[in-house]
């Protein structure tokens, strides 16, 4: 039915597993439109108490998108790539019950993106996060340079966006981009306690609440994203800097 995630629904819960392993369940096309149909169409007719997105394997919740895809992108084309992605994922963080991600491993450009979107994070101790784009001559295109200042604050937003840099689970904690942490193994079960707690609240107060609290965020910063990722993608930096990436070399950049 899915052609890149997995669904399992048990005692209420869906479970949803983005499963492109050999990938390091990097965000593709195929991703985006099971996340569509299932979000948009499928988890809503179904009776449930909360939802949980994780990756398949160890190694990655998911490690970003897939940049071959970002080889033939234009402003136009990326203008709608990243409209596209911040959709899907307000769909994720406006859901009326509670979606969890549940990371292992890294959680890198859109992962992080994905991770953010979510309303609360458990991560693994061997979790990664980050938001490498620059690394590519590109910005975050699906909500992160929103979402990452509404959690850690505009400092350490600036720093980790401009840098590039990893960081591991119990530093994401400590500045808020995280919730809990614990060990790699018990991920998906502290996931499952924290969704159990919640479910034994009043239903419409829990719907309420979500929409409450994402009501206080302005939008107009995530407009502001599209048209930067748009206007970037047409540069001679981001070409370079996606090629060197999947040649594995350092970008030479030339600033325009």
């Amino acid at each position: 039915m899915y052609k890149e995630v997995q669904l399992v629904i048990q005692d209420q819960i869906a479970i949803i597993t983005i499963n492109r392993p050999k990938a390091l369940n990097a965000l593709n096309t195929d991703v985006f439109t099971d996340l569509i149909q299932l979000f948009g169409n499928d988890l809503p007719k179904q009776d449930l108490r909360g939802v949980i997105i994780t990756g398949s394997g160890n190694k990655a919740f998911v490690a970003g998108a897939d940049i071959k895809e970002f080889l033939t992108l234009d402003n136009d084309k990326a203008m709608a790539l990243s409209q596209r992605g911040q959709d899907i994922f307000m769909t994720i963080e406006n859901f009326h019950v509670p979606v969890v991600a549940a990371v292992n491993g890294f959680a890198l450009g859109g992962g992080c993106e994905l991770a953010m979107a979510c309303h609360i994070r458990v991560a693994g101790r061997s979790a990664k996060f980050g938001q490498p784009e620059v690394n590519l001559g590109i910005i975050p295109g699906y909500g992160g340079t929103q979402r990452l200042a509404q959690l850690v604050g505009k400092g350490k937003a600036m720093e980790l966006i401009l840098t590039g840099d990893m960081i591991g689970s119990e530093e994401a904690e400590r500045m808020g981009l995280v919730n809990k942490v614990c060990d790699d193994q018990d991920v998906l079960e502290e996931t499952i306690k924290i969704l159990n707690k919640i479910c034994t609240k009043a239903p419409l107060a829990i719907r309420e609440s979500i929409s409450a609290i994402n009501a206080g965020f302005n939008q107009d910063g995530f407009k502001a994203e599209v048209t930067s990722f748009g206007r970037l993608a047409d540069s001679a930096d981001f070409k370079e800097g996606a090629l060197a990436f999947i040649e594995k070399r350092k970008p030479n950049w030339k600033g325009c």
